[in-house]
């Protein structure tokens, strides 16, 4: 009896995976618009933060969908508006963290941990979102550097590790849209160990000639290429580009 129970329930976690595994591809098919809820939380508890949270709107997202509708024209995509942006409440509990250097079944475990953080700390926003990304703000004057982002695919949600202060808002926005594309199955196309871009697909004009400096950042390269062993942090998203492989990924291209 025990052994025919849990093979039911094996198979019904193979059908829920399939079914999620079909509807994620069939969403990239991009038929529809992929709504977006953002939920700010203050991870140092910092007075600063709390201030500068405050004073976020949805309009300080709004150069965020209106560079991916820009990029979406450039691939011919076809879609006014791919991506929309909704502020949702402050959440006051923190997404796990994931593991460092872990197992593939501790990764496994954190990926389900922390879809299971999401489906209960979403609050409600105008349209129910297809993905939801945690923005972990820190004060600078505490956080020297900033913890690495993450998010999944399977489930579309984020951790993103940000900077609460103005004078950061638009390099905020470059992270915040790298870990979009994430879960959109963009990959990563920079060096792990040196944060390099990985040339070509992680240079925005790889067939600019001299090859450096460039002038643009690959959005999922990370950094703008300024010599073979220097990069910098692209101060906007107007600093950046969805390359090809990129778009590919994400069903841009076919």
């Amino acid at each position: 009896m025990w052994r025919n129970l849990r093979i039911i329930i094996l198979l019904l976690i193979l059908a829920t995976v399939v079914q999620q595994t079909w509807q994620d591809k069939a969403a990239l098919d991009w038929k529809h618009n992929f709504y977006v809820a953002v939920y700010p939380i203050n991870v140092d508890g910092s007075e600063q933060v709390s201030r500068y949270i405050k004073t976020l709107t949805r309009d300080d997202f709004e150069p965020m969908a209106e560079y991916f509708a820009e990029e979406g024209d450039r691939y011919s995509l076809g879609m006014r508006r791919p991506v929309e942006v909704q502020l949702g409440d402050v959440v006051n509990e923190v997404p796990p963290a994931p593991p460092n250097g872990g197992s593939i079944l501790s990764t496994m475990f954190w990926s389900l941990k922390f879809r299971w953080f999401a489906w209960n700390n979403s609050p409600k926003v105008n349209v129910k979102p297809d993905i939801r990304l945690y923005l972990l703000y820190h004060d600078p004057a505490t956080t020297p550097a900033l913890s690495h982002s993450t998010a999944l695919n399977k489930g579309r949600v984020g951790r993103v590790n940000l900077y609460g202060n103005k004078s950061y808002a638009k390099q905020n926005l470059v992270i915040v849209a790298h870990e979009l594309l994430h879960t959109l199955s963009a990959t990563d196309k920079y060096d792990l160990s040196t944060t390099l871009p990985s040339y070509p697909d992680g240079f925005a004009e790889p067939d600019k000639s001299p090859r450096y400096p460039q002038d643009f950042a690959e959005l999922m390269g990370g950094r703008v290429p300024v010599s073979e062993t220097q990069a910098e942090i692209p101060r906007s998203l107007a600093q950046t580009l969805i390359g090809d492989k990129t778009a590919r990924e994400i069903g841009w291209l076919k």
